[in-house]
């Protein structure tokens, strides 16, 4: 049995031999914010499975669940292309590949994250590495047994490196080998000898040598330690006390500089275990690879120099 399409068209119109369908403007608007919705419980669902393997961003969850939801349901078709889109089925499908996409990119950004909810005591046993950095103290030296402005600079070299790279903890009061030594050698050098003066004091020389919005991204913590076994000190406290300076990468290129205005710009990155100063080439090169410009930016800067630089 032939059917003629002709007969079902609108005469009015004058479109004869096809056949339209119209969708209410409700029903798009509807539809969009069902997706929206959908997608945030598939992406709630994923980030709180996978809450301890990376930190995951809502928005990030929300775009991954809506493609994995997508690649779900062209399965679903692919497998019976009359099921329907309410079929149980083809929820599960939908769940499941959610949350495969949402868990593959926890997976990749688990390697590259910096894991928040290690202790320091666990920092302390797995020893320094690319991401962690043990430091005696902040200010005083321990042999001159005086304040050191050399030391402070080495912490602000160690936080720009560790926010110029993959991030890492910077553990004060540890000495090399991950014995912890306490903040009281640093605490003798404020007028109220405790962790607020001490964060206070940290986060103005960040503030003075990396600058405010710099600084501000950087966590600063402190906890207490067991004293290791056999310390001199018998009768001291049973714990001591260690500030953890938390780094994440950062977005943006980290200069440092220093407290003279004439001072030049140095850009530092991790190196193995230490931290290393890049010549102007190097970080030229490197702020290149690491934070490239997007593709609008990148065709205008072209385009400007090509204008710069043309003949006149």
């Amino acid at each position: 049995m032939r059917t003629d399409l002709s007969k079902l068209a609108d005469p009015d119109r004058g479109n004869i031999g096809s056949l339209e369908f119209a969708i209410p403007v409700w029903a798009t608007a509807t539809a969009l914010v069902l997706v929206l919705i959908v997608a945030w419980l598939f992406g709630s669902v994923a980030k709180w499975l996978l809450r301890r393997r990376a930190r995951l961003n809502t928005t990030t969850c929300m775009v991954l669940s809506i493609v994995g939801t997508a690649v779900g349901l062209f399965i679903a078709g692919a497998v019976d292309h009359r099921m329907d889109i309410w079929s149980p089925v083809t929820i599960v499908l939908g769940l499941v590949s959610s949350i495969v996409a949402v868990g593959a990119y926890a997976l990749i950004a688990a390697r590259l994250q910096t894991p928040t909810d290690i202790s320091v005591a666990e920092l302390l046993e797995s020893g320094e590495s690319e991401r962690v950095e043990f430091k005696s103290t902040a200010r005083m030296n321990l042999r001159t047994k005086q304040r050191d402005p050399a030391l402070e600079a080495v912490i602000v070299k160690t936080v720009a490196a560790f926010l110029n790279s993959d991030g890492g903890n910077l553990l004060i009061g540890v000495d090399d080998d991950g014995t912890p030594l306490g903040l009281d050698a640093d605490f003798t050098l404020l007028r109220q000898p405790d962790a607020d003066r001490f964060e206070l004091w940290l986060r103005d020389l960040l503030t003075t040598m990396l600058g405010q919005s710099t600084a501000a991204e950087v966590g600063i913590s402190f906890e207490k330690v067991p004293r290791p076994a056999g310390d001199a000190d018998a009768e001291g406290p049973a714990e001591v006390l260690v500030c953890r300076v938390e780094c994440t990468p950062s977005p943006r290129p980290v200069y440092l500089r220093g407290t003279k205005n004439n001072a030049v710009p140095e850009f530092w990155v991790r190196a193995g275990n230490s931290s290393r100063q890049l010549s102007v080439d190097q970080a030229a090169e490197y702020v290149m690879y690491r934070w490239p410009l997007g593709v609008g930016r990148a065709v205008a800067a072209q385009v400007q120099a090509a204008v710069r630089f043309s003949a006149v």
